[in-house]
């Protein structure tokens, strides 16, 4: 199984304990048909899914804790590419942010899982306003530090920091 796969795999692990009603928000936030101007701030399913974002991290923390130094490595590589793959100016627009601050609105993409990140990808205007996880987006990366001792080096030669990705900001 690749890196990507694996990624996607332990996420969806991470939330599955969290019960339906959360699994419910998180596919009605990735399957709805945005609204200009929608304000989903402290509604469900947003509501919901920002509540129940610790427990999910923890449940992470859980499934990581007996991964190898090339595991987590692996995992750290693919969160990377994700998070620049959706470095791109028309995702900010919507997600608004200072450059920290949309990292970690990627990070919430990335967060929810493949089936909310792969609508953001497709369709911007599905991301939401303010919404962030900051801790996902170097979650493996820590992981490594916490559990080896030293920082992984993905060898990507990529960065996940805003503006990035030359390609999705055009000048």
């Amino acid at each position: 199984m690749n890196d990507e796969a694996r990624l996607w795999e332990m996420l969806e692990a991470a939330w599955a304990p969290l019960g339906p009603e959360v699994g419910q928000a998180r596919r009605a936030l990735a399957r709805r048909t945005p609204e200009p101007g929608e304000d989903l701030y402290g509604k469900p399913p947003l509501s919901l899914v920002e509540n129940a974002l610790k427990a999910f991290l923890d449940n992470l923390a859980e499934l990581s804790r007996d991964l190898s130094s090339e595991e987590l490595t692996g995992l750290d590589r693919a969160v990377e590419r994700l998070l620049f793959d959706i470095d791109r100016a028309e995702i900010h627009d919507v997600t608004d942010g200072s450059d920290d601050g949309f990292l970690y609105a990627r990070g919430f993409i990335v967060a929810l899982g493949q089936e909310f990140y792969t609508a953001v990808n497709r369709d911007p205007r599905v991301a939401i306003l303010d919404a962030e996880c900051e801790r996902i987006c170097y979650f493996f990366f820590h992981v490594h530090n916490e559990r080896f001792g030293d920082f992984p080096d993905t060898g990507s030669g990529i960065s996940r920091e805003t503006c990035s990705n030359r390609e999705g900001w055009p000048a």
